[in-house]
């Protein structure tokens, strides 16, 4: 299945205003699409759109809300006459453990994540029938792995992934024209720890390798034109995934790790973070107090079909003699 060139499409991007959102929307609109911008922060979008003139519009909305979502699909057929993509990127986090964190910032972690991407897919997979186009979904290693610290975060990703891989199986037995990728992004260098909920007693980060927004954004609009089902972003990332499929048991063992990862030496800054209310928005990138790579060779790579099978092998034997050694190690 392909689709149209991108300078000839209409793309809805959820989440626009912050991070792998933003990204996506400048990388587009740079690109020759027209673009639908949605968001919380209105103010925000407004200096978006205005970067790009008639290409671009914008609609408030909280992606958390069915009607706000409809608004946005409604918003993008009365300006541009439809759309041809759209992509869900609307997410935050939550810092902390499980037992401590209230159970509204649970739900309102799971109205957003989740049910942003429920809605925003199903609403334009109606639009999408009748005339073909791609629904992207931003999910995250989170989707394939667990994070303490981060629990809800990795439950609704793992979530967006189960109800992703269903709605692209059942377009498949409809015939309909519509293609559905999952991006799962390892680290990203975005504002996303900044504006997190916090309950940690340090300010919160990300567990390296870190990449930049760019490499998403450039992930999602491939998809866009050259479907795919599953990309990942991040070769360090993919490794991660691998080693936790041949040992969950050790991936278990580094749970103190993975948590000591996530925090930076200050206190927290803004422990209550955007999860309910917009605020610290406009950034495409965060503040890593750790080096971020200028690009993912790997991703870069399986965009290019032929070159897939050989760095899948090669990421195979990598993982495979590095849990090799660390078994041999453990022997007697």
């Amino acid at each position: 299945m392909g689709h149209k060139p991108l300078n000839e499409q209409v793309i809805v991007i959820t989440g626009a205003s912050s991070g792998i959102g933003l990204a996506t929307a400048r990388m587009a609109a740079r690109r020759g699409a027209r673009v639908v911008l949605a968001a919380r922060s209105e103010d925000v979008l407004a200096d978006i759109a205005a970067e790009f003139g008639t290409r671009a519009t914008y609609v408030v909305a909280d992606v958390g809300r069915r009607e706000e979502v409809q608004a946005i699909a409604d918003h993008a057929v009365a300006t541009f006459g439809g759309f041809d993509t759209w992509v869900n990127v609307a997410g935050l986090t939550v810092y902390g453990p499980l037992r401590k964190i209230a159970l509204e910032d649970h739900e309102r972690l799971i109205q957003t994540n989740l049910w942003g991407t429920v809605y925003g897919s199903l609403i334009a997979a109606e639009h999408l029938r009748g005339r073909g186009g791609a629904i992207v979904n931003v999910g995250s290693i989170a989707s394939d792995l667990a994070f303490p610290f981060q629990g809800l975060y990795a439950t609704s990703k793992h979530a967006v992934k189960g109800f992703t891989d269903t709605l692209r199986m059942e377009l498949i037995a409809e015939g309909a024209p519509v293609s559905v990728t999952l991006v799962k992004p390892a680290s990203i260098d975005t504002p996303l720890p900044n504006r997190a909920r916090n309950y940690m007693d340090r300010e919160p980060t990300l567990p390296p390798p870190i990449y930049p927004p760019k490499e998403v954004a450039n992930a999602i609009l491939h998809a866009a034109v050259h479907p795919q089902r599953d990309i990942f972003v991040g070769g360090g990332g993919k490794l991660f995934v691998m080693g936790k499929e041949f040992a969950p048991g050790a991936y278990d063992e580094l749970a103190s790790a993975i948590i000591a990862q996530q925090k930076r030496t200050e206190p927290p800054r803004n422990p209550k973070g955007a999860l309910h209310a917009p605020q610290g928005a406009g950034r495409e990138r965060g503040d890593p107090p750790i080096y971020v790579m200028r690009r993912s060779a790997y991703t870069r790579a399986t965009l290019h079909p032929l070159a897939t099978a050989g760095l899948a092998a090669g990421l195979a034997a990598t993982a495979a003699l590095v849990l090799g050694g660390k078994s041999a190690r453990r022997r007697p």
